[in-house]
């Protein structure tokens, strides 16, 4: 008897949450108005309001097509939509970054986009845009917003030092950087501190600009890692502040962006490199009176280019509306409304057009220098590499934090990066 009422029970249990389920999934409702669900990550307020209103807008205009706003978080993103895809329960419109898609794109997760995407979204994004977004011969995301990493810099400590204050026209090269930051260092205080809790995108981005690659794909398609000397420049650079120069913070090596603030606010580093995003946090943060700037980063042999993972907009391949969903982006992409979530998020956008928008070339709170890096941002050099996942936590995060630290030399780093490294990738490449 316990027994029939425990399975009694199960059942219920069972058919409640299928009930809710299917509440939660999108669908046709029974009177023909579609239902499809939006996940998104947007998490500064401005950037959540900005996402809500431009699904209030929709809605309203589009009686047939009803959109559910979803909110979902950067921190679990990746496990929580390999679990939604295997379980059959994704969101129809997902937002990601175009660095977590490839092995979703190569399971069959995510809907290809190269013939649902109206000819106006494809010509206003570059092509050097699309690829962080093409997998194989297949298109699984729209890149619509992305961040160059710059300096920001305690711009009275600058101007009271008589460095050169570089710009766009004019940057630092990456020796006369290290140069510079440790001639703004001593007395306890570093001319720079960098935030390294994440090191691998930070290093490997950094040195596009050095000419730098790492990732080499042969003529059979497979990867390969070679941590050649341009890839050295700017991890050697990092290295040698902390180490030889004392001129960058060693504590600040294991800690994420927002844990620099209090430190920089304080007087006690004149730069962080950070996400041009990180604005928001200093404008809401810094003291009364705290005069900041935002720099370029460092340009090498290769200029000011850097490796960028835009944020994107998906399409789950299980969605029964793909046509539906693929009409919502392009609604939520027109130029004002990509402006609208780039102003939102303090990123820069994708199109073209939306780039051209006065609100994103001003000089107040740094718009301008970062708008200027647009056209200098090239894919992530990890961007379509199977196993990049694994190769990042596995290998090259240790690795490079061993390095920084001084744990490590070179030569060490570089077998590491590239025996260890090449064993992970092997696996993803049979």
């Amino acid at each position: 008897m316990h027994r029939e009422k425990l399975t009694r029970a199960r059942l219920l249990a069972l058919v409640l949450l299928l009930l809710l389920a299917g509440c939660f999934s999108g669908g046709t409702r029974d009177d023909g108005r579609v239902t499809l669900r939006f996940q998104s990550l947007a998490w500064q307020e401005e950037s959540v309001e900005a996402n809500k209103e431009l699904v209030a807008e929709w809605n309203a205009t589009h009686p047939d097509v009803r959109v559910e706003y979803v909110q979902g978080s950067w921190d679990s993103v990746h496990d929580q939509l390999l679990t939604a895809f295997e379980g059959g329960e994704a969101p129809d419109i997902i937002h990601d970054a175009s660095d977590d898609l490839a092995d979703f794109a190569y399971g069959g997760y995510l809907a290809d986009l190269t013939d649902l995407l109206p000819a106006r979204l494809k010509a206003d994004i570059p092509r050097r845009s699309w690829e962080t977004t093409t997998f194989g011969d297949g298109v699984y995301g729209v890149p619509f917003l992305q961040e160059p990493r710059v300096l920001i810099a305690n711009a009275t400590w600058l101007e009271r030092s008589g460095v050169r204050i570089p710009t766009p026209e004019q940057p630092w090269s990456w020796s006369e950087f290290r140069r510079i930051t440790e001639r703004l260092s001593g007395r306890g205080k570093y001319g720079v501190a960098w935030p390294l809790k994440e090191p691998v995108s930070a290093t490997l981005n950094l040195s596009l600009s050095a000419g730098g690659q790492l990732f080499h794909r042969g003529a059979d398609g497979k990867v390969t890692v070679r941590f050649e000397a341009a890839d050295q420049v700017v991890p050697r650079t990092i290295h040698d502040q902390v180490g030889t120069d004392r001129s960058a913070s060693p504590t600040t090596l294991g800690s994420g962006g927002s844990d620099t603030l209090p430190g920089f606010f304080g007087g006690r580093y004149a730069m962080v490199p950070l996400g041009f995003s990180y604005r928001q946090q200093i404008v809401q943060q810094a003291p009364e009176g705290f005069d900041w700037q935002v720099l370029p980063a460092p340009a090498g042999t290769g200029g000011l280019a850097q490796g960028v993972s835009p944020q994107t907009l998906s399409v789950a391949e299980d969605s029964p509306h793909k046509k539906e969903a693929a009409a919502f982006i392009d609604f939520l992409l027109r130029p004002k409304n990509m402006v609208r979530l780039a102003l939102g998020d303090w990123m820069l956008p994708t199109g073209t057009q939306a780039l051209k928008d006065p609100a994103l070339h001003t000089a107040r709170h740094g718009w301008a220098t970062g708008t200027a890096l647009a056209q200098h941002l090239r894919p992530a050099p990890a961007q379509t590499v199977r196993g990049y996942p694994e190769w990042k936590d596995k290998v090259a995060t240790p690795a490079l934090q061993e390095y920084y630290s001084g744990a490590i030399g070179l030569q060490d780093l570089r077998e590491r990066l590239e025996e260890d490294g090449n064993l992970v990738l092997a696996r993803y490449q049979r």
